[in-house]
């Protein structure tokens, strides 16, 4: 299970007093006023930073971190991830999921067929989109609904789900 999730990547700068524009990777943007630090991973190492400041414009977040407080500072953080640790993480509600912990599940039908496992969701609007890939056969598709997940056991790494007709 991951320890740190995503939720957000900068893109690029804003202004040059040291604010970064973040294009959020979490359902809930406005919970970027909640949290008080960030861990910033550029590929290379990982860094914590304090936020300062967050506004919102258009659809995305622009946040002020503490102590950089100009664009030089601030410039090398392009295309970086934005993380959480799981206690900084919003809560969950029944039978939702972080999709990370999602990713690499193995997933079985209700009639015991092995169908693969997870290796993307597709975030539609309606519903979430499970994208279920096995050796030498295409990939199935699965919508994130009450009649077709039957049982997540997040530990366990294991789904099992309920084909309706014409899934196939």
């Amino acid at each position: 299970m991951e320890e740190l999730l995503q939720v957000g990547v900068i893109t690029t700068t804003h202004g040059v007093r040291g604010e970064v524009k973040v294009f959020p990777t979490t359902d809930d943007p406005a919970r970027f006023k909640k949290l008080k630090d960030v861990i910033l991973d550029n590929g290379k190492a990982k860094k914590d930073l304090e936020i300062e400041n967050v506004k919102f414009f258009k659809n995305m977040v622009i946040l002020k971190f503490k102590g950089l407080d100009n664009i030089n500072d601030v410039e090398r953080f392009r295309q970086a991830k934005l993380l959480v640790t799981r206690e900084n993480a919003v809560e969950l509600e029944e039978d939702e999921y972080f999709i990370a912990d999602l990713i690499g599940i193995n997933v079985t039908s209700d009639e015991g067929e092995e169908l693969g496992t997870i290796k993307d969701v597709l975030q539609t609007g309606a519903n979430d989109v499970y994208v279920i890939a096995k050796e030498n056969t295409p990939d199935l598709l699965v919508p994130a609904i009450h009649d077709c997940v039957l049982a997540v056991d997040i530990e366990a790494q294991t789904m099992t789900v309920h084909l309706l007709e014409g899934l196939r």
